[in-house]
Parts: C-alpha cells; structure tokens; sequence
C-alpha cells in the first residue's frame, strides 16, 4: 500500500553526527507511505550527517527547532542514530522535554542504533522492550530497560532496530505501527 499514512505529518529529530542513512531511509519509507515529514532539530539551520559514524556526509536543512515544536502537531516520531547524534541531543532540556510529551500520548515512535541513547537520558525506556547498537544495551538495562537481540522490536508503539543492515525491516515496521496510529500508554512509572 503506497497511502497508509496519508494525511500524516512525522517528525524526525536528529542532531549533528546522525548517520545519514539512518534518516534517509526512514524518512523515505514514510513518505513512500504518503505522510510528510519535518525535520527537528536543537537548532534551526542545518546538520551535519555522516557515514559510518565518523565520516562527514551530507549537510541537512531543519524545519524548525524542537523548541518550537509541537508534540500535537505529528503523528508520529523517528529517532534515527550516529554516535554523535544522540549524544548531542540528550544534553538538550528542549529535546528531553520533547520526547518525555511525546511519550505520553502514545504515538508511535522509531528509533534505531544509538538513538536510545536520548531515551535513557529522557527515562523512557524503563519497563520497555526494544533493541538497539550493542555498545549501548548496558545503558539501556541500567536505566530499566529489557534488550533483545533482534532485527526488528516493537513494545506498545516503540519500534527499534540494531544499525543500518536492519532498515529494511526498521522502515517497513514504523510505516505499519505509525498506520495504527495511538497505542495505550505504559503505567504511571513505566515511563516519564
């Protein structure tokens, strides 16, 4: 189906370090899906991507800075990864404050490699399944968080996938959670 997210608006948040295909490929598969999307940012402007987490990419224009977003406003969220990139925006209060609202209203969210690096910082992975880059699976469990070893997870809403060779599974389950749209929120305490 080319249109099951038509009439959808997904917000990407990404900082500098992303890894570029990370965000391609998502960004392409939603919109294949008929949504549009918006790039978010810390700042407005542009971002650097990159390749392999190191190697600078592409540059990046951002619709609008994430303190000037509203969680009201998109129907879903996709985190991609880079090294960097979510280290630069867990330092963020805006985008910490983002997240933490978007959570709570249980839209959907993709989220993939390094990028739940920002939803430790944010305390919402606790009581959550989900998978992600090897190197941050001790984060995750330190922060309440249960991780499997698996191309793609789903958990009320949060899809996540370990690095760039599982975007096609990635990309092909955020188009169909985003499709069903709100799911129940996790218990007080479960998540921010």
């Amino acid at each position: 189906m080319a249109n099951e997210l038509n009439g959808q608006k997904i917000a990407i948040l990404a900082a500098d370090g992303v890894e570029q295909v990370e965000l391609e490929q998502p960004r392409q598969a939603v919109q294949d899906a008929g949504a549009t999307t918006e790039l978010l940012s810390i700042e407005a402007g542009e971002i650097q991507a990159v390749d392999q987490d190191i190697n600078p990419s592409i540059k990046l224009t951002v619709d609008k800075a994430v303190a000037d977003a509203n969680v009201e406003d998109y129907d879903g969220l996709i985190l991609p990864g880079g090294v960097a990139n979510p280290d630069n925006l867990r330092v963020d209060a805006g985008v910490i404050a983002f997240l933490q609202a978007f959570f709570k209203t249980g839209k959907p969210v993709g989220v993939i490699c390094h990028g739940p690096w920002t939803l430790v910082e944010a305390d919402l992975v606790r009581g959550r399944t989900l998978t992600s880059y090897p190197s941050i699976r001790t984060d995750i469990r330190n922060a309440g968080g249960e991780v499997v070893d698996e191309e793609v997870c789903t958990d009320q809403g949060l899809v996540s996938s370990r690095d760039p060779d599982d975007l096609p599974a990635f990309c092909a389950k955020i188009v169909e959670e985003f499709a069903e749209g709100e799911h129940a929120v996790a218990p007080a305490g479960a998540t921010a």
